[in-house]
C-alpha cells in the first residue's frame, strides 16, 4: 500500500504561510452540555462542504445524567456523528432507531426536511460513563438540497483503515490515499480519524481543493509551528505538507473536499442556498403541525421537541 510513501514526507518550500486560517473554537452550550465549535467561524464558514464542526466533550457523567438533544429539524445538510468514547441513541422521523458507538459512523441526510433526537440510552445512564466525539454538518449540493431524507449507519469494521509505523487512520467519509469510504456521499470530500504515536508524521492528501486539520488530543507540529488540542488549521490548496505528533502523540480529524459552487446560508439548524427555504422551514417548525406539515417527530420520541419562537430576521412569530 503506497498511501503514505514516506514516514517523513519532504515539503520543499513549506513554511507557516501554508496555513491559510487558524481557528480557535468557541464554547457553546447545547442544553447543559458544552461543546467547542470550530465551524462556522468568523474567519471561515466552511472547509470544503463541511459547514459545522463541534467537538463534544470529553465529559464524564454520574447520577443518571447524560445527553438529551430533544427532537429538532434540519434541511439542506447531512449530519455526521463520530465518537471516540461513549454512545448516542439516535431516532429520526424516518423511523430510524440506531445506537452509535466509538469508531462507527451515523450519516443522516436531511434533504428537504428531517427531524431527529440524540440521547444517552437508559442502560448507559445506570453507570458512570463518558462522552467524547465530533459532530459535523455537510452542506448538500444545490441539486440535492430537496432530495428525500435518508439515513446510513456503518460499523467500525466497514470503514477503511490505513496503517503505518506509528499511524492508524480510519477513513470516515469520501476518498483519500486511494481508498473510499462506504458512506454515500453527494459531493467530493474526505474525513479521517488519525491517531499518531509520539513523533509520528502523517501527510495530508494533496488531491483535494480544501483541506483542514482539527487537533482533538495532544499537539502537532507543522512547518515548525506547534498547535495544541482544540485548534483547526485550514491550508492553501495544493501544498504538500504533513503533521508531526508531539511527545505524547496526537489524535486528529482531517477534513475537506471540493468547495461548493454557490454560497450557503446557515440559521439555527437549517442550511440552504436559499434564504426563502430557511424562512419556510422555520415557520413550518414553529407551526408544529406534525400531521399535515413537512416535519414529523421521531417515532418513540414524540413527547417533546425544541421549540422555535423567533424567525431568521430576529422577529417573534
Amino acid at each position: 500500500m503506497s498511501w503514505n510513501p514516506t514516514h517523513t514526507p519532504q515539503c520543499p518550500g513549506m513554511d507557516s504561510s501554508a496555513i491559510e486560517t487558524l481557528i480557535i473554537p468557541r464554547a457553546r452550550d447545547i442544553g447543559g452540555f458544552e461543546v467547542r465549535r470550530a465551524l462556522p467561524s468568523p474567519k471561515r464558514q466552511m472547509v470544503g462542504p463541511f459547514i459545522f464542526f463541534d467537538e463534544m466533550g470529553p465529559a464524564e457523567f454520574i447520577n443518571e445524567a447524560g445527553i438529551d438533544v430533544r427532537p429538532h429539524p434540519h434541511i439542506g445538510l447531512g449530519t455526521v456523528t463520530y465518537l471516540y468514547q461513549g454512545e448516542f441513541e439516535h431516532r429520526d422521523s424516518l423511523g430510524t432507531h440506531q445506537m452509535i458507538y466509538p469508531g462507527e459512523v451515523n450519516w443522516m441526510i436531511a434533504g428537504r426536511g428531517i427531524t431527529h433526537s440524540e440521547r444517552t440510552s437508559a442502560a448507559t445512564r445506570q453507570t458512570r460513563h463518558g462522552l467524547f466525539g465530533i459532530q459535523t454538518w455537510i452542506a448538500l449540493p444545490e441539486a440535492h438540497e430537496d432530495m428525500a431524507p435518508d439515513f446510513e449507519h456503518h460499523e467500525k469494521t466497514a470503514l477503511p483503515t490505513l496503517t503505518d509505523t506509528g499511524v492508524t487512520a480510519r477513513l470516515i467519509l469520501g476518498t483519500a490515499y486511494g481508498r473510499q469510504s462506504p458512506v454515500t456521499m453527494l459531493s467530493e470530500s474526505f474525513y479521517l480519524d488519525v491517531q499518531l504515536a509520539p513523533g509520528a508524521s502523517f501527510p495530508l492528501p494533496d488531491d483535494h481543493e480544501d483541506r483542514g486539520i482539527y487537533v482533538s488530543q495532544g499537539e502537532i507540529e507543522i512547518a515548525g509551528d506547534v498547535f495544541p488540542s482544540g485548534r483547526m488549521m485550514v491550508f492553501r490548496p495544493g501544498d504538500k505538507l504533513s503533521a508531526k505528533a508531539g511527545a505524547e502523540g496526537a489524535r486528529l480529524m482531517l477534513l475537506g473536499g471540493a468547495t461548493l459552487n454557490e454560497p450557503r446560508y446557515i440559521w439555527w439548524n437549517f442550511v440552504s442556498s436559499s434564504k426563502d427555504k430557511i424562512i419556510e422551514a422555520s415557520r413550518a417548525w414553529h407551526a408544529a403541525d406534525w400531521r399535515e406539515g413537512p416535519f414529523r417527530l421521531p417515532p418513540g420520541d414524540e413527547e417533546e421537541f425544541i421549540p422555535l419562537d423567533r424567525q431568521p430576521d430576529g422577529s417573534r412569530f
